[in-house]
């Protein structure tokens, strides 16, 4: 573990990037191999599995401390961060030991279905053998939830400074469902470019800030809906037909509709696009869409509910013959000639194209983007090639300005990483006649000296306290954002929103003031659709 804390130590102590990449790079080319598989999996998401529960991190370690649960409990509203917490009450290792990164997870994912005597026992048994600085990254590991802060590009700069190879082959190769526990570093480097049903690193595109107009002659450029489903790629090759999300999540079986595109779309096709529940000739709301994520077996009244179609609206592969080097124009001209040729009763479509006499027709369509379900409209150079991640200049999204609603705090938690003493997660509430509904959670949108400021009144304004909650004198409103909102039988609410963040501090506005319930389900009843059948959920 000492090389992967040196690692950790030497990220966490800059905002350099460039000393960043340095540390990277120097540990991909000296730490040993299955090491660096495991960071690399780390750092793109690919954990551990969680093997043992907070609660009883909480215990073991308040006992191996020698104080009571509750001190602990105090101790960690105070750090903020469990792990952390952990790695300072527990007293100096009697022991020493010498665990590789690799070595300390096959240890962690050994605890699971262990009796939770033995896995307190090797817990607390690895705990007193590591210092403190790998006692914290081991306290991480432990908890499912460890983030270095680094983007996928940083390390795949890293990675291709390491090894000498281009940075768009390392990002390809690091896609898809490799187990970093059955892979090791040269066969992950080396890849298996064209093989399998390995999907591609998905571009992605920037916030318009500024006027569309500045972005030179309309005719450069094609527009389409912004959708508001789930981002995929379709890939067909020898090796196989999958669907592949955004997150690198393979989800083929949950979207059997797409399973007979397979006897139409040519081998080594490979279609970027979005998935969308649809019925007849509209897209269905995204809560809609939502009934069907996350189950492994889908019911035929789901099928039947929230019937879906892909809209695709890039061509990545054709022939088996990369095409992301080549302008927009052409991939979409042959992505057009495929879907043609495809059956129109099949659940796949182009997504069609905006057309416009100049921009400010353009801009007046953008504002009937909520009528079709959409989010507002993506803009594409058509010279552009398909690149790795967020370029900005050739993609933009050009959004609708979000929905926004004026909340009550009512609870208030402590943030983690370098926010870890300042209250920056909040509960707000909505009026329902007398009484305040709590009905969402924020946590970012403020600055750090308005984070301060709340946390100083926090401390003034406490009336209850549940472990690392407070619940606070429902004074501060707050201008909240929000991108959809959708009926949700799991909140007493009843409703749920979607992306909410704090666009701003409403001190010019009072309790009295704030939104109600029933606004909020007007807009429900406008936009969200019906709410999902409890038992599909």
């Amino acid at each position: 573990m000492k090389d992967f804390a040196a690692l950790f130590a030497a990220l966490d102590g800059t905002t350099k990037t460039g000393a960043k990449t340095t540390a990277l790079t120097r540990y991909f080319r000296d730490a040993p191999e299955p090491d660096r598989v495991w960071t690399i999996a780390i750092l793109s998401g690919r954990r551990p599995r969680r093997a043992v529960t907070s609660t009883e991190l909480r215990t073991w370690a308040a006992g191996a401390a020698g104080i009571p649960l509750w001190l602990f409990e105090e101790s960690y509203s105070v750090v903020g961060d469990l792990a952390e917490t952990i790695a300072l009450v527990l007293p100096p290792p009697s022991t020493t030991c010498d665990l590789t990164l690799t070595e300390t997870i096959k240890a962690i994912i050994a605890l699971t279905g262990l009796p939770a005597a033995e896995r307190q026992a090797r817990v607390m048994a690895t705990w007193d053998a590591l210092p403190g600085d790998q006692r914290f990254l081991f306290n991480k590991l432990l908890t499912g939830g460890f983030r270095m802060g680094i983007a996928q590009g940083l390390m795949t700069k890293a990675l291709a400074a390491a090894t000498g190879l281009e940075e768009t082959t390392i990002a390809h190769r690091l896609m898809g469902d490799w187990d970093p526990a059955r892979t090791d570093f040269a066969a992950l480097i080396a890849g298996d470019d064209g093989l399998g049903a390995k999907p591609y690193p998905f571009a992605l595109a920037s916030p318009l800030e500024g006027e569309a107009a500045t972005l030179g002659p309309l005719s450069d450029w094609i527009a389409e809906w912004k959708w508001d489903g789930i981002r995929g790629q379709l890939v067909h090759r020898l090796g196989g037909f999958a669907l592949w999300s955004r997150g690198e999540e393979l989800i083929t079986d949950r979207f059997p509709e797409f399973a007979a595109l397979a006897d139409f779309l040519p081998l080594g096709t490979v279609l970027d696009g979005e998935i969308l529940a649809w019925r007849g000739d509209a897209p269905l709301p995204f809560a809609a869409l939502q009934t069907r994520i996350g189950r492994k077996v889908v019911s035929k009244k789901a099928l039947a509910q929230a019937p879906v179609r892909f809209l695709a609206y890039d061509l990545l592969e054709a022939d088996g013959a990369d095409l992301r080097d080549r302008t927009l124009s052409e991939r979409r001209a042959r992505l057009e000639a495929i879907v043609a040729a495809v059956p129109s009763g099949l659940a796949l479509a182009n997504s069609p194209r905006v057309h416009a006499e100049d921009w400010p027709d353009l801009a007046r369509q953008r504002l009937t983007a909520r009528d079709l379900l959409a989010e507002g409209l993506m803009l594409k150079r058509l010279s552009s090639p398909y690149f790795t991640g967020r370029k900005r200049g050739d993609w933009w999204k050009w959004k609708l300005d979000p929905y926004t609603v004026d909340a009550v705090m009512v609870y208030a938690q402590a943030g983690h990483g370098r926010r870890a003493n300042l209250f920056t997660d909040f509960t707000f509430a909505v009026r329902d006649g007398n009484d305040l509904v709590p009905f969402t959670k924020a946590y970012s949108g403020l600055s750090d000296a308005e984070f301060a400021e709340i946390t100083s009144w926090v401390g003034k304004n406490t009336l209850e306290r549940f472990g690392p909650v407070r619940r606070v004198i429902p004074e501060l409103v707050f201008e909240l954002a929000f991108e959809g909102i959708q009926a949700s039988p799991r909140h007493k609410s009843g409703i749920a929103l979607r992306f909410p963040r704090m666009l701003r501090w409403r001190r010019d506005k009072g309790v009295a003031d704030i939104d109600t319930l029933a606004e909020l389900r007007r807009l429900l009843a406008a936009t969200g659709g019906p709410p999902p059948d409890p038992g599909d959920i």
